[in-house]
Protein backbone atom coordinates (compact mmCIF):
# COMPACT_ATOMS: atom_id res chain seq x y z
CA UNK A 1 0.00 0.00 0.00
CA UNK A 2 1.25 3.50 -0.70
CA UNK A 3 0.20 7.05 0.05
CA UNK A 4 0.79 10.11 -2.05
CA UNK A 5 3.02 12.84 -0.63
CA UNK A 6 3.64 15.88 -2.83
CA UNK A 7 2.51 13.86 -5.84
CA UNK A 8 4.96 10.99 -5.10
CA UNK A 9 3.95 7.47 -4.09
CA UNK A 10 5.38 6.68 -0.65
CA UNK A 11 5.08 3.20 0.80
CA UNK A 12 3.27 3.07 4.12
CA UNK A 13 5.27 1.66 7.02
CA UNK A 14 3.31 1.14 10.22
CA UNK A 15 5.33 -1.33 12.31
CA UNK A 16 3.03 -0.86 15.32
CA UNK A 17 0.06 -2.12 13.28
CA UNK A 18 2.05 -5.03 11.83
CA UNK A 19 3.17 -6.05 15.33
CA UNK A 20 -0.35 -5.62 16.72
CA UNK A 21 -1.76 -7.99 14.10
CA UNK A 22 0.88 -10.61 14.89
CA UNK A 23 0.12 -10.29 18.62
CA UNK A 24 -3.66 -10.35 18.04
CA UNK A 25 -3.22 -13.67 16.22
CA UNK A 26 -1.01 -15.10 19.00
CA UNK A 27 1.93 -15.60 16.66
CA UNK A 28 5.14 -16.62 18.44
CA UNK A 29 7.87 -14.32 17.14
CA UNK A 30 10.89 -12.21 18.06
CA UNK A 31 11.53 -8.80 16.50
CA UNK A 32 14.92 -8.79 14.74
CA UNK A 33 16.63 -6.56 12.19
CA UNK A 34 16.61 -2.78 12.02
CA UNK A 35 13.58 -2.17 14.23
CA UNK A 36 15.08 -4.37 16.97
CA UNK A 37 18.28 -2.33 16.65
CA UNK A 38 16.25 0.89 16.92
CA UNK A 39 14.49 -0.35 20.03
CA UNK A 40 17.90 -1.17 21.50
CA UNK A 41 19.17 2.35 20.68
CA UNK A 42 20.61 2.18 17.16
CA UNK A 43 20.12 5.32 15.06
CA UNK A 44 20.04 3.38 11.76
CA UNK A 45 16.75 4.02 9.93
CA UNK A 46 14.71 1.02 8.84
CA UNK A 47 11.86 0.77 6.37
CA UNK A 48 10.64 -2.75 7.06
CA UNK A 49 9.82 -5.06 9.94
CA UNK A 50 11.83 -8.26 10.37
CA UNK A 51 10.64 -11.04 12.65
CA UNK A 52 11.83 -14.55 13.43
CA UNK A 53 8.87 -16.88 13.91
CA UNK A 54 8.36 -20.30 15.51
CA UNK A 55 7.99 -23.02 12.85
CA UNK A 56 5.62 -25.49 14.55
CA UNK A 57 2.36 -26.17 12.70
CA UNK A 58 0.14 -24.30 15.18
CA UNK A 59 2.26 -21.17 14.90
CA UNK A 60 2.41 -21.47 11.11
CA UNK A 61 -1.40 -21.55 11.08
CA UNK A 62 -1.55 -18.46 13.30
CA UNK A 63 1.04 -16.70 11.12
CA UNK A 64 -0.96 -17.52 7.98
CA UNK A 65 -4.10 -15.99 9.53
CA UNK A 66 -2.15 -12.89 10.58
CA UNK A 67 -0.68 -12.53 7.08
CA UNK A 68 -4.20 -12.80 5.65
CA UNK A 69 -5.39 -10.02 7.97
CA UNK A 70 -2.63 -7.71 6.69
CA UNK A 71 -3.21 -8.75 3.04
CA UNK A 72 0.36 -10.00 2.66
CA UNK A 73 1.83 -10.52 -0.81
CA UNK A 74 5.24 -11.72 -1.91
CA UNK A 75 7.64 -8.87 -2.70
CA UNK A 76 9.75 -9.69 -5.72
CA UNK A 77 13.01 -7.89 -6.48
CA UNK A 78 12.97 -5.86 -9.67
CA UNK A 79 9.21 -6.23 -10.07
CA UNK A 80 6.77 -3.34 -9.97
CA UNK A 81 4.00 -5.21 -8.17
CA UNK A 82 3.88 -7.75 -5.38
CA UNK A 83 2.77 -11.28 -6.28
CA UNK A 84 -0.38 -12.93 -5.01
CA UNK A 85 0.63 -16.16 -3.30
CA UNK A 86 -1.30 -18.64 -1.15
CA UNK A 87 0.27 -17.88 2.23
CA UNK A 88 -1.21 -20.80 4.14
CA UNK A 89 0.58 -22.89 6.76
CA UNK A 90 1.71 -25.40 4.10
CA UNK A 91 3.40 -22.72 2.00
CA UNK A 92 5.06 -21.31 5.12
CA UNK A 93 6.26 -24.80 6.07
CA UNK A 94 7.85 -25.31 2.63
CA UNK A 95 9.81 -22.05 2.88
CA UNK A 96 11.82 -20.48 5.65
CA UNK A 97 12.09 -16.78 4.85
CA UNK A 98 9.53 -14.64 3.06
CA UNK A 99 9.80 -11.02 1.94
CA UNK A 100 6.29 -9.58 1.96
CA UNK A 101 4.36 -6.46 1.15
CA UNK A 102 1.33 -5.74 3.35
CA UNK A 103 -1.28 -3.05 3.77
CA UNK A 104 0.92 -1.67 6.57
CA UNK A 105 4.31 -1.84 4.89
CA UNK A 106 7.12 -4.29 4.19
CA UNK A 107 7.41 -7.36 6.41
CA UNK A 108 10.15 -9.97 6.32
CA UNK A 109 9.49 -13.20 8.20
CA UNK A 110 12.46 -15.47 8.83
CA UNK A 111 12.31 -18.95 10.26
CA UNK A 112 16.06 -19.27 10.65
CA UNK A 113 17.91 -15.94 10.44
CA UNK A 114 21.59 -16.12 9.50
CA UNK A 115 23.81 -17.30 12.33
CA UNK A 116 20.95 -18.63 14.48
CA UNK A 117 18.99 -21.77 15.16
CA UNK A 118 15.72 -19.85 14.72
CA UNK A 119 13.03 -18.83 17.19
CA UNK A 120 13.98 -21.34 19.90
CA UNK A 121 17.55 -20.01 19.80
CA UNK A 122 16.58 -16.31 19.97
CA UNK A 123 13.53 -16.32 22.27
CA UNK A 124 15.29 -17.18 25.57
CA UNK A 125 17.55 -14.10 25.38
CA UNK A 126 14.92 -11.76 23.90
CA UNK A 127 13.37 -9.18 26.20
CA UNK A 128 9.91 -7.66 26.23
CA UNK A 129 9.37 -4.10 25.01
CA UNK A 130 6.16 -2.13 25.23
CA UNK A 131 5.82 -0.71 21.73
CA UNK A 132 2.50 1.04 22.36
CA UNK A 133 -0.23 0.90 25.00
CA UNK A 134 -0.88 -2.79 25.66
CA UNK A 135 1.40 -3.88 22.80
CA UNK A 136 4.30 -5.85 24.21
CA UNK A 137 6.64 -7.80 21.95
CA UNK A 138 9.85 -9.81 22.36
CA UNK A 139 12.95 -8.15 20.88
CA UNK A 140 16.19 -9.98 20.10
CA UNK A 141 19.10 -9.31 22.42
CA UNK A 142 21.86 -6.97 21.27
CA UNK A 143 24.30 -9.89 21.21
CA UNK A 144 21.97 -11.89 18.97
CA UNK A 145 21.49 -8.90 16.66
CA UNK A 146 25.27 -8.64 16.33
CA UNK A 147 25.54 -12.39 15.70
CA UNK A 148 22.91 -12.21 12.92
CA UNK A 149 24.53 -9.16 11.27
CA UNK A 150 27.96 -10.81 11.32
CA UNK A 151 26.61 -14.03 9.84
CA UNK A 152 24.61 -12.29 7.10
CA UNK A 153 27.67 -10.15 6.23
CA UNK A 154 25.82 -8.05 3.67
CA UNK A 155 27.22 -4.55 3.12
CA UNK A 156 24.36 -2.95 5.05
CA UNK A 157 24.79 -5.44 7.91
CA UNK A 158 28.49 -4.75 8.23
CA UNK A 159 27.79 -1.00 8.26
CA UNK A 160 25.32 -1.46 11.14
CA UNK A 161 27.69 -3.58 13.19
CA UNK A 162 29.63 -0.55 14.43
CA UNK A 163 26.47 0.94 15.95
CA UNK A 164 25.36 -2.33 17.50
CA UNK A 165 28.79 -3.09 18.95
CA UNK A 166 28.97 0.40 20.48
CA UNK A 167 25.54 -0.14 21.99
CA UNK A 168 26.64 -3.51 23.39
CA UNK A 169 29.61 -1.79 25.03
CA UNK A 170 27.35 0.87 26.57
CA UNK A 171 24.88 -1.75 27.80
CA UNK A 172 27.76 -3.68 29.41
CA UNK A 173 29.05 -0.49 31.04
CA UNK A 174 25.63 0.41 32.44
CA UNK A 175 25.08 -3.16 33.63
CA UNK A 176 28.41 -3.16 35.46
CA UNK A 177 27.14 -0.09 37.33
CA UNK A 178 23.90 -1.87 38.24
CA UNK A 179 21.79 0.14 35.78
CA UNK A 180 19.49 -1.05 33.00
CA UNK A 181 20.06 1.21 29.98
CA UNK A 182 17.13 -0.37 28.15
CA UNK A 183 14.64 0.61 30.84
CA UNK A 184 16.19 3.76 32.28
CA UNK A 185 16.82 2.38 35.77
Amino acid sequence: MSDSVDGRDVEVFDPDRLLAILVEHDVLFVVIGGLAGNLRGSPVVTHDLDVCYARDRENLERMARALGAMHARLRVAREEADLAFPLDWRALKLGDSFTLGTDFGPLDILGTPSGTGGFNDLAPKATSFEIADDLIVKVASIDDLIRMKRAAARTKDIAQLEHLEALADEIARFSSEGLDPQQGE
